[in-house]
């Protein structure tokens, strides 16, 4: 049985774990080949092993712009293309406005907002016509956390790069939408809290949800692959919220 991306090159950055992960395995499901990429080595070898042949891990930190060249250099060389980006490395420290360092506020920005820009510039000679750009957002760029001021800040500056480079579709020769989860059950949600409150955490952070409960990896995969798909061929510049009702409460 042939599947949605059959044949088609997707490229995950973050894929180790989380919705990354979660992403990676559906695409390599539906038929693409795809290469994931993290910044520990150990994760990234895992993590191809365990997606099967079709994965190839590439270790990459997204703020270092050498390392998004090495990418793509091995991308070209092993595929030629990338028919589908999905741009999702990216990471919070908690912090309120009194405590943020100035070490927390680049390290968050060149992830989360340097990592996105380059990784799409810089995928550009491969991209093929039309292909899909999936930018991984957050309903935190509309709806702030408290702790999270900085997080959300470079989540609202990647909504805003995608209305920027919509407006350049056709000279830029691909499509890019947002895909803003919320509250998703994912090591890096439950992480960013001692391991003994996390059950507490997730049920708190559940019960301000109008779902009642938190996302699961998988059905951010979903609508990531709907996406990538020709299904989505018109969508273009949109913010799709997979959040359990969180922004319309």
């Amino acid at each position: 049985m042939s599947g949605v991306l059959d044949g088609e090159v997707a490229v995950v950055t973050g894929g180790t774990s989380g919705i990354g992960l979660a992403i990676a395995r559906r695409f390599v499901a539906e038929g693409a080949r795809v290469f994931v990429t993290g910044r520990r080595q150990a994760q990234v070898d895992a993590a191809a092993t365990g997606l099967g042949p079709q994965a190839v891990g590439v270790r990459c930190d997204v703020g270092n712009l050498s390392d998004l060249d090495a990418l793509y250099d091995v991308v070209a060389r092993d595929a030629g293309r990338i028919d589908v980006l999905v741009a999702n490395a990216g990471g919070a420290v908690p912090a309120v406005l009194a405590d943020i360092t100035e070490e927390q506020f680049d390290a968050t920005f060149a992830t989360n907002v340097k990592g996105v820009l380059f990784g799409v510039q810089k995928a550009m000679r491969l991209l093929s016509p039309g292909a899909s750009v999936i930018l991984v957002g957050s309903t935190t760029s509309l709806r702030p956390d408290r702790g999270l001021e900085v997080y959300g800040a470079t989540k609202a500056a990647v909504r805003n790069l995608a209305r920027s480079w919509t407006l350049n579709a056709q000279e830029n020769g691909f499509r890019v939408n947002v895909l803003s989860p919320g509250p998703t059950r994912t090591p890096g949600l439950l992480g960013i809290v001692p391991e003994d409150q996390q059950d507490d955490f997730a049920e708190a952070l559940a019960a301000a949800l109008p779902a009642g409960r938190l996302g699961d990896p998988d059905e951010i995969a979903a609508a990531a692959l709907l996406l990538a798909s020709d299904a989505a061929a018109f969508v273009n510049g949109a913010e799709w919220f997979v959040d359990g009702g969180r922004t319309s409460a």
